[in-house]
């Protein structure tokens, strides 16, 4: 019979003091670390567009803006890098190193094949908890399409935007943005042809 090597296991504790020491980013959930890969040009064009259009608009706001490098503790067994956070009025964090966000409003990724089911499933169970959280929009690299899951009540209420002339509203912070503006410089597909995110 063979045997299979025990599964090393984390705390939340060791993976925030080891991560604060990486010279790479990881994620954390449910005990395991998981290293995080480098982003593709698509990838990096759609974050910078979508970081840079709403760091414009809520430049003279409460709110304030970060890329990939704010990490957000969701819940106690998990620890993730959105692409893209906002957090308006006193942002909160875990502990007095400022670098773990407690209370987003807003979180975007931008899916690739091998996360976008992660993305969409278990990763938003997790996002879900986040009472701070209203808007979560998962972005294609391959085609025109922008999910936008928000907040009413208890309920998420999810629409499609798949045009470029469509504009994504995020009324939780008084913005919006053009998905033209979304994918600038980057060479989309045919909508109908491309399934790789799905």
């Amino acid at each position: 019979m063979a045997y299979l090597p025990a599964q090393t296991l984390f705390t939340p504790e060791e993976y925030i003091t080891q991560e604060r020491k990486a010279l790479h980013k990881s994620e954390y959930l449910s005990g395991q670390i998981f290293a995080m890969s480098g982003a593709s040009r698509a990838h990096s064009l759609i974050t910078g567009n979508i970081f840079n259009s709403l760091y414009n608009q809520l430049v003279a706001s409460d709110c304030e803006v970060h890329s990939s490098d704010m990490r957000v503790q969701p819940s106690p067994i998990a620890y993730f890098y959105p692409d893209v956070v906002v957090a308006c009025g006193e942002p909160r964090f875990e502990d007095d190193v400022f670098d773990t966000l407690l209370n987003p409003i807003v979180i975007v990724e931008v899916l690739s094949p091998s996360t976008a089911a992660y993305d969409r499933g278990e990763k938003f169970s997790h996002y879900r908890q986040l009472t701070s959280l209203q808007d979560y929009i998962l972005v294609s690299q391959h085609r025109f399409c922008v999910e936008h899951y928000q907040r009413q009540n208890r309920q998420w209420k999810d629409i499609e935007f798949r045009a470029p002339e469509d504009m994504l509203p995020l009324t939780s912070i008084g913005c919006q943005i053009l998905l033209r503006d979304i994918y600038r410089r980057v060479t989309v597909t045919d909508q109908e042809e491309d399934t790789r995110d799905r």
